[in-house]
């Protein structure tokens, strides 16, 4: 088990070092595909795997993530989009407050309802202020988070909510444009927001080509997030790696 992400990713936010995670969906991989997603990832320099979706409709996230670590080195984070999606063999968990909506169970609900099961598994928590951004269609997300994304053009609304998500404590700050998104988070939100906290940034959703990933990074994003596009894609997965390692040089 690798320890103390919770360190291991401010560490690399102090030395302006940024890092690129794989989001894996359980539901949509099978075990080869998993193999070769986290093959590649290894091959290509990926500092975390992401398990999780916004509704899993196979009870298979512990085999997912058992295959996962098998076959790299990289730690595994659970990207949960419910209190069921739960693992004891991860990593770590993004413990996720939806701050960009106002829906009281993603708030603090399901949380409530998770922690004792966390506590005894005594996975590491990542507290995380997520943040919805408009990506130019309903997604899952909005739609199984009953919750409205922060619209495209409203960098200070944005930007406010990321600030009273440090000011409550949350150790990093999640824009996500959901999986599947027509468009990612906006470069001139990003740049915005990020000026307007002290803590670590990870985008995510419709990063599809390393100049994307670049222009991200360039703006302010400490971590960026990508799909599972690329799991029998290995070029595809280098090419993002290299991205990152050429940016971080």
């Amino acid at each position: 088990m690798h320890e103390n992400t919770l360190m291991r990713i401010p560490e690399q936010f102090y030395r302006k070092q940024k890092q690129l995670a794989v989001l894996v969906d359980p539901d949509k991989l099978s075990d080869k595909q998993l193999e070769e997603t986290a093959r590649n990832a290894q091959k290509a320099g990926v500092d975390y795997i992401f398990a999780g979706g916004s509704l899993l409709i196979n009870d298979n996230l512990y085999q997912s993530i058992r295959i996962v670590k098998d076959n790299c080195d990289i730690p595994v984070i659970i990207f949960p989009g419910n209190n069921y999606q739960l693992a004891s063999n991860a990593d770590a968990i993004l413990f996720l407050s939806l701050i960009s909506g106002r829906n009281p169970d993603m708030l603090i609900g399901m949380h409530v309802i998770a922690a004792p099961y966390i506590k005894l598994s005594d996975i590491e928590t990542v507290p995380t202020g997520y943040m919805l951004i408009d990506s130019g269609k309903p997604t899952s997300v909005t739609y199984m988070s009953n919750s409205f994304p922060i619209p495209r053009d409203k960098k200070d609304i944005a930007a406010c909510t990321a600030m009273a998500g440090e000011m409550l404590g949350l150790k990093i700050i999640y824009m996500d444009a959901g999986s599947g998104a027509e468009r990612s988070v906006p470069v001139e939100m990003i740049r915005f927001v990020k000026d307007s906290v002290g803590i670590p940034m990870m985008i995510g959703g419709g990063i599809r080509t390393p100049e994307q990933l670049r222009a991200k990074y360039e703006a302010g994003a400490d971590i960026a997030v990508i799909g599972t596009r690329f799991e029998n894609n290995l070029d595809g997965m280098l090419s993002f790696g290299e991205a990152k390692t050429a940016f971080n040089h």
